[in-house]
């Protein structure tokens, strides 16, 4: 078991960096520094950005499924 917890806690970890990076700069911090606040989002939220938004969402709970896991695993293991 602690090693399936372990494999998932990695490839979640990768997935939700890769998942983040995707993710359009909503203006200021870092983003803005390299043209990414110049842009107007004149057409909202698309059909893409609401599906990565869940998909980001989803495999952040895997992820927080997979420390508290752990974590139980380490305690009472």
């Amino acid at each position: 078991m602690s090693l399936f917890l372990d494999i998932v806690l990695v490839v979640t970890s990768l997935l939700l960096i890769l998942l983040v990076l995707l993710h359009r700069g909503k203006g200021g911090g870092l983003s803005s520094l390299f043209g990414g606040g110049v842009q107007s989002n004149l057409s909202g939220s698309t059909v893409a950005e609401k599906n990565l938004d869940r998909l980001t969402v989803f495999t952040a709970l895997i992820w927080l499924i997979a420390i508290i896991g752990i974590g139980l695993e380490i305690k009472f293991g």
